[in-house]
């Protein structure tokens, strides 16, 4: 019996946001106690170079499981490729008001409205500090709720700057439908004027630090053809380094009728990933490989992972999935991946 199977009956008679805090306190105290290592089986190495980095597998964690960046050593022991904290902003945000997480396991998802609770970018920098992990750390950013939606620019280019030397990329994530019209930024003319500051910055930076940090951009599954076409032509005008496909879905197909079905919020898990992995597939062929795609959305097993890659995803992460599998979807994907490509 995996480590997971042991507690996962405990944690699924907590409410989903409980049973999330019982997990990352677990895995302060197994990370405090050198234990992570002995839990896990890395999966074997299966090296990727996208965005100019060398990924030692291409299965890597979503944003959204640590916030604050405080149990990234716990988690590297799970065997990913990549690891994404976050999403932070400028300032500490409780976020919207509980409950706001729930589990729909009749169909492998979840939903949430969480809205950017987290403790603010300086604190998730003091604990990257002192992270012993020296794998590759991906920070999410995003703008604060109270922010107004015109000045959106100057909340990312805050976080941009404070995470660039600690991050070996920056998720921009314009795609969460909790912040109150954050997926504005995704339209035409917004994108437009925020990708062209977002890359002068790293431009900037990228001088002041001597170090390249690549800018990846995080986007929705709910986008019409349109809007993909728009969006990646916009990625590639302003030369962004990579595109992530995608975030959680405002629709319900795949829930309808079930308990916690028709919560406000994102929905995630299983009834997401036929929307992704269309988007996924979209994009591709609109970038016609300008630049790589993360894919993410609904992987709960190998082949959901496979089936990414086959569309068009260079790399993909998982977060849902490992709340219905544990860290054994992780070995899973990297091996499925693997022997599809050998």
């Amino acid at each position: 019996m995996s480590f997971f199977q042991l507690f996962r009956p405990a944690l699924f008679a907590l409410d989903a946001e409980t049973a999330h805090h019982a997990t990352i306190d677990g895995l302060k105290t197994a990370q405090c106690l050198g234990l992570t290592s002995l839990m896990f089986t890395r999966p074997a190495n299966d090296p990727r170079s996208v965005m100019g980095l060398t990924f030692p597998n291409p299965v890597g964690l979503a944003a959204g499981l640590d916030k604050n960046g405080e149990v990234i050593d716990a988690l590297a022991a799970f065997g990913f490729g990549f690891i994404e904290i976050g999403t932070v902003t400028p300032r500490a945000q409780p976020g919207n008001p509980k409950p706001r997480m729930f589990r729909i396991p009749e169909a492998q998802g979840v939903i949430n409205r969480m809205g950017f609770n987290n403790g603010g970018v300086d604190a998730l920098i003091e604990n990257v500090k002192r992270a012993k992990f020296k794998g590759i750390l991906g920070i999410n950013i995003g703008k604060n709720a109270d922010t107004p939606i015109e000045k959106a620019a100057d909340d990312y280019l805050i976080g941009l700057r404070k995470v660039y030397q600690h991050a070996s990329y920056v998720a921009i994530n314009i795609s969460s439908p909790n912040t109150k019209n954050l997926r504005q930024l995704q339209g035409g003319d917004e994108l437009d004027a925020l990708l062209a500051q977002l890359k002068a910055e790293q431009e900037k930076l990228a001088q002041q630090h001597g170090k390249y940090v690549p800018l990846a951009v995080k986007i929705a599954p709910d986008l019409d053809s349109e809007q993909i076409k728009q969006i990646a032509a916009l990625l590639t005008k302003h030369r962004i380094d990579a595109v992530i496909a995608t975030n959680t879905t405002l629709s319900r197909e795949g829930v309808e009728g079930l308990p916690h079905g028709n919560e406000t919020g994102g929905l995630s898990g299983a009834p997401v990933r036929d929307k992704s992995t269309a988007v996924i597939r979209a994009l591709a062929a609109e970038l016609n490989g300008a630049l790589p795609i993360i894919g993410v959305g609904g992987i709960l097993t190998g082949a959901d992972a496979v089936e990414k890659m086959q569309v068009g995803a260079s790399l993909v992460q998982v977060y849902s999935g490992l709340v219905y599998r544990g860290q054994e979807l992780v070995t899973e994907c990297a091996a499925a991946i693997r022997q599809v490509k050998s």
